[in-house]
């Protein structure tokens, strides 16, 4: 049993390079356009032989160099896609609340950039309904920040929580205080929040742009007075939550929107519908 130790030593480690482009926030027309992203969780799904269909379908997307893309299947799919996809990149769906040690089953931070990978997701809400809380998912975003990946950590309220008129309570009191109290100013330039409302993930349910507009707004003006303005025009705000071909483009024209956090919509052609509505951006 190695547990969660060891090293990739042998491995020649690609370097990664990260790039700077703001997107305008309504108005602000001194602030320069922040890049589109989109992200895809494959969630525990697929098969070697469903992984590599999918693979040849993303690779026939048009990825330009304007839109950041990146896909996080189950640990197992990982070297595979890395191996074979084009033009989109590879990430994790989650990591350790640990470096490496007598942490069983448990993947670090450490040994994912070892792996060459680059991306992560922390906070997911299927994570959080399994027990995860806000503390443990702004750890898992310090220590992949640390250790040179960039993280999309997720926040977002259930449909109880907005029914009571809590979503900003959930979202800003309690998600994005965690991660404000985990990170130094420098740390925000790895990390993309991503706002996932529970109540619209796998439902069929999708928050409206106006729904979705709001939430990213205050997000970014909550950011700005308990982070900095710098790092408020800067972030890069996702939306997650039953994203399609069809509703990808009025999503993304909301001012902001900077990217998606796909889920079911990630195995299938869709996705390149949904890549095809960021480019137009």
């Amino acid at each position: 049993n190695w547990k969660s130790n060891g090293t990739m030593a042998a491995i020649q480690k690609r370097k990664f390079i990260v790039g700077g482009n703001w997107k305008s926030n309504g108005t602000m027309a001194a602030i320069q356009k922040r890049k589109f992203i989109v992200g895809g969780n494959w969630k525990s799904n697929g098969t070697m032989a469903s992984i590599s269909a999918l693979v040849d379908i993303l690779n026939s997307a048009t990825v330009p160099d304007t839109i950041d893309v990146v896909v996080c299947p189950m640990a197992i799919h990982i070297p595979f896609a890395q191996s074979n996809l084009q033009k989109i990149k590879v990430g994790a769906q989650n990591c350790s609340l640990n470096n490496a040690g007598a942490f069983t089953g448990e993947i670090s931070a450490g040994a994912l950039k070892d792996f060459s990978i680059d991306w992560v997701v922390t906070g997911h809400s299927e994570r959080r309904a399994a027990g995860e809380s806000s503390d443990e998912m702004a750890k898992k975003t310090k220590l992949a920040v640390d250790n040179g990946i960039c993280v999309m950590a997720c926040v977002g309220e259930t449909l109880d929580a907005r029914q009571a008129d809590q979503t900003m309570a959930v979202v800003l009191d309690d998600h994005m205080t965690a991660l404000k109290q985990a990170l130094a100013e420098e740390d925000w330039a790895r990390v993309c929040v991503a706002y996932e409302p529970v109540w619209a993930i796998g439902t069929g349910l999708t928050a409206t742009p106006e729904q979705a507009q709001e939430v990213h707004g205050n997000i970014r003006s909550w950011v700005s007075e308990n982070v900095s303005e710098s790092v408020a025009q800067s972030l890069r705000i996702m939306y997650g939550g039953s994203v399609k071909g069809a509703n990808a483009p009025s999503l993304a024209s909301c001012s902001d929107v900077d990217g998606f956090l796909v889920g079911g919509a990630a195995l299938s052609e869709e996705f390149v519908k949904i890549i095809d509505a960021a480019a137009a951006v």
